[in-house]
């Protein structure tokens, strides 16, 4: 059983006497025992919030929504960045080894090839080394910027500025978008 001290409710009693109640949570509230000030009380009466209270609530929310929105944004655009940056790696790192293996002469290359590979298929299915499969790549990868597998290529013959290829070797590749980086260069100019 509750112990509490304070004015019963009593007709007669000093404000200063304390007085014991022992009992239920229901006696004391039907005797009119006042454990709790006053304010106390009526901070439990009021529940919600005020339309005031929403409204600057909902304020901070939109605010704060309308900050991450721009941030969410950029952040993609630097993961497909970082991804591109990888494929690029990946593609030039294989066009790299072909042509170590091309001047080791592992393989016969074509004349005027320069020992570059002729597609990026060829890096993908191999070449013939000895009866073994000498592979390059497992997959072309796809490009983050375009979403598809067809790369720009540049041949050891085309023109630094070119952006169209000749058909006969793959020097170097990049992407066919025409975006903006972060940094502010183009993304073909990777």
């Amino acid at each position: 059983m509750p112990l509490a001290f304070g004015d019963c409710g009593e007709t007669g009693s000093h404000p200063s006497e304390l007085k014991l109640v022992v009992g239920n949570a229901d006696f004391m509230q039907i005797s009119g025992f006042n454990a709790f000030p006053k304010e106390m009380r009526n901070a439990n009466r009021q529940r919600g919030l005020t339309m005031i209270e929403l409204i600057v609530a909902t304020s901070i929310l939109l605010i704060l929504s309308g900050m991450a929105v721009p941030l969410a944004r950029v952040t993609v655009k630097r993961q497909r960045e970082k991804e591109l940056r990888a494929a690029l790696w990946q593609l030039r790192d294989a066009i790299d080894r072909y042509k170590d293996a091309a001047e080791r002469n592992a393989f016969q290359t074509k004349v005027g090839s320069e020992g570059y590979p002729p597609d990026l298929d060829t890096l993908v299915k191999g070449v013939d080394v000895g009866g073994k499969k000498l592979k390059f790549l497992r997959r072309i990868p796809t490009d983050p910027m375009t979403g598809d597998t067809d790369w720009g290529l540049r041949s050891m013959q085309d023109d630094p500025d070119s952006d169209s290829w000749d058909g006969n070797n793959i020097f170097d590749v990049h992407t066919k978008s025409t975006g903006t980086a972060l940094d502010g260069t183009k993304y073909k100019d990777w």
